[in-house]
């Protein structure tokens, strides 16, 4: 309900910020207004979508929360989409996404919405160095044709070859 009043209220307030500016200002510098904020919003979300970028590849590196970087790109997402629609207030609501205190409460306030039942992150090994939790490994449908490398006994060394092809190539 609340996407298809947007969708109905975003078009009358531009036209009315249009039709006010305009009259005050004239056609031509509401254009040129129109278009300096499309182009230097657009420098903006670059800047922004790369510092954006650059937090999520620190936060897979450090194995942190990804949360809030992922959350920044999809707002930037948001604010070049807003940026390039022609408007005042699309251009305005853009602006703002790309600053990011805002985004920050934004998030806050969308995650005070949001219930997360289950999150769980890999990396902590299990029993006997496994990467499996406790209860073993995640439960797949057996299929006859696959081989899990954890079945594969190890070949004793007197058996390997010492030299010459692997056995894999033909030569």
């Amino acid at each position: 309900m609340w996407i298809l009043l947007a969708f109905l209220a975003v078009p009358l307030i531009e036209i009315a910020l249009f039709l006010k500016v305009g009259g005050l200002i004239g056609l031509w510098p509401t254009l040129a207004i129109v278009v300096v904020t499309a182009v230097l919003g657009t420098a903006l979300v670059r800047h922004e979508g790369a510092r954006a970028l650059n937090d999520l590849r620190r936060s897979l590196n450090e194995l942190s929360d990804p949360t809030r970087p992922l959350a920044h790109g999809a707002m930037i997402l948001v604010a070049g989409v807003l940026l390039l629609t022609p408007g005042f207030f699309t251009d305005t609501l853009g602006l703002l996404l790309l600053i990011p205190r805002v985004r920050d409460w934004v998030m806050r306030h969308m995650a005070s919405r949001v219930k997360v039942a289950r999150f769980e992150m890999g990396g902590q090994a299990g029993p006997g160095g496994s990467p499996y939790p406790p209860g073993g490994a995640p439960h797949r449908p057996h299929d006859p044709g696959v081989i899990d490398a954890d079945e594969i006994p190890d070949m004793p060394r007197s058996d390997r070859p010492r030299n010459g092809p692997s056995g894999w190539t033909r030569e």
